[in-house]
């Protein structure tokens, strides 16, 4: 086993478990968006889980650990354009309040956005 430092992913195991732990991010988005559209609607499990499990990649992604799996920046834009396709045709079913959606959908883009530049900076 590689050990090159004091902490807690300073060594091969670590990066095993990060990858691991990262791998399952990405398989879930994945999976959910090559899934029924349905299922990544703004009021679906995946619709929330989808951004969440972006946002984690890019927090972990951030730190510059050994071990982070991200998928390539290309996968990334192209999940960002089906998900706010998604979002926009099914957000005003929902009836939000228009600074609610204005504000929501400044966020899902700065969420896709965000983990496609840290994917292409790791790249």
């Amino acid at each position: 086993m590689g050990t090159w430092g004091s902490g807690n992913f300073d060594d091969d195991t670590a990066a095993d478990h990060l990858s691991d732990l990262t791998g399952r991010l990405v398989d879930e988005v994945t999976t959910a968006m090559s899934g029924d559209l349905v299922d990544i609607e703004p009021d679906e499990y995946w619709g929330v889980a989808v951004p969440c499990n972006l946002e984690l990649l890019h927090l972990i992604a951030q730190q510059r650990y050994v071990g982070v799996c991200l998928p390539d920046p290309e996968t990334i834009v192209g999940w960002k354009d089906r998900f706010l396709a998604v979002w926009d045709g099914a957000i005003d079913g929902l009836e939000p309040k228009p600074d609610h959606k204005v504000q929501r959908r400044e966020v899902l883009v700065r969420t896709f956005d965000q983990l496609t530049e840290v994917a292409r900076r790791e790249g």
